[in-house]
């Protein structure tokens, strides 16, 4: 037996060094774990939060526009902002965010979607809208319902409970029903300054013998939020084209066109004239350029709206951020309704070209 064995001391030592190297690698294990979870929370602490909506962009002048009636536009874009912010702000998800903001938008009679609908050429209430997942690229989608009291709700329930993207007319209004949304009496909807609208539209038509869509189609709602997980949801809602017929349908439940959101590039949502909107596949196209040409959202943006977007005779706007909270609010008619909180925390909330 050799003498290590036979001496206790020995095997004191060798028990002594095994036990400090045991203490040792726990001790490290703890350390390097510990560094896991402080670097995690201080990137969930360092993730930008932001958010930004519109409420349509068309010929929106100064001028037009009662003291009073302004007002009435800044208090509900800013209480929309705000209703979507804290939901951030307190962690909730971009998608909990956007569909709390639309829905503010859609309850209220100032905007084209929901309530302040615009009327068909047969004077009814088509209703479309989308939402989109940027972690997933999940999507869901509605177009021309009637009774869905807030058309962005379904569109949710169709990204999250159904296996498709888009439903329409009746069939997405009994799959409102399954799932439990506030269905509403289709004169919910109506609002007298649409109808005069329409009563105008259809007037003019009838002197200059010819369809009459100028200033027509804009007052579309949407909203883009990114969260502390880092995710970006966009979603869109609409009453569509006042006098429209034949169960017309424009860009907003478009996915691509009206609605876009990916984690990697941007979220994106739209508000315009619709056929041109879906010819250039406008949400998707700014999203594009940043993927494969390296552009800033602000450029991307800009190209897509101010350059792409006349070439094809179309006209409107979109708002859109990025994974760090980078907001930008493109349009190139003389206003539109819009508002933002950026990943700096920085506010704004404006209509008019020059706000």
């Amino acid at each position: 037996m050799s003498s290590l064995n036979q001496n206790p001391f020995n095997h004191f030592y060798v028990r002594s060094v095994i036990y400090s190297l045991v203490i040792f690698c726990v001790t490290a294990c703890q350390s390097t774990q510990q560094q896991l979870d402080d670097t995690l929370e201080s990137e969930i602490i360092h993730q930008p939060i932001a958010l930004v909506l519109h409420g349509g962009a068309g010929t929106i002048l100064k001028e037009n526009m009662t003291p009073e009636l302004e007002q009435q536009y800044i208090h509900v874009l800013d209480s929309a902002l705000t209703v979507g912010y804290q939901i951030l702000e307190n962690g909730g998800e971009s998608i909990d965010a956007v569909t709390a903001v639309i829905v503010v938008l859609e309850n209220s009679p100032l905007f084209n979607a929901g309530k302040g609908a615009v009327l068909t050429h047969d004077e009814t209430n088509e209703l479309d809208a989308s939402i989109m997942d940027g972690a997933t690229l999940n999507a869901g989608a509605v177009a021309g319902v009637k009774t869905v009291k807030n058309p962005i709700l379904l569109a949710k329930e169709i990204m999250l409970h159904s296996s498709h993207v888009m439903m329409a007319r009746e069939g997405a209004e009994l799959f409102a029903q399954e799932q439990g949304l506030e269905l509403v009496d289709p004169s919910y909807f109506f609002v007298q300054n649409r109808l005069d609208a329409l009563n105008r539209i259809k007037e003019k038509e009838i002197q200059e013998q010819t369809a009459a869509t100028n200033d027509s189609k804009f007052g579309t709602v949407g909203c883009v939020a990114l969260d502390k997980h880092g995710n970006i949801v966009a979603g869109t809602s609409t009453g569509g084209m006042t006098n429209k017929r034949w169960g017309r349908i424009g860009d907003s439940p478009i996915i691509g066109a009206g609605t876009y959101a990916n984690n990697a590039t941007c979220g994106v949502s739209a508000t315009g004239w619709g056929e041109f909107f879906i010819r250039g596949v406008v949400a998707y196209d700014i999203a594009a350029l940043i993927e494969y040409k390296g552009l800033t959202l602000k450029e991307a943006a800009r190209i897509v709206i101010q350059e792409k977007l006349p070439k094809l005779g179309g006209d409107g706007g979109i708002i859109a951020l990025d994974k760090m909270g980078k907001v930008t609010m493109e349009f190139n008619t003389s206003g539109m309704f819009r508002a933002a909180i950026d990943g700096d925390g920085a506010k704004f909330v404006g209509m008019f070209e020059k706000d």
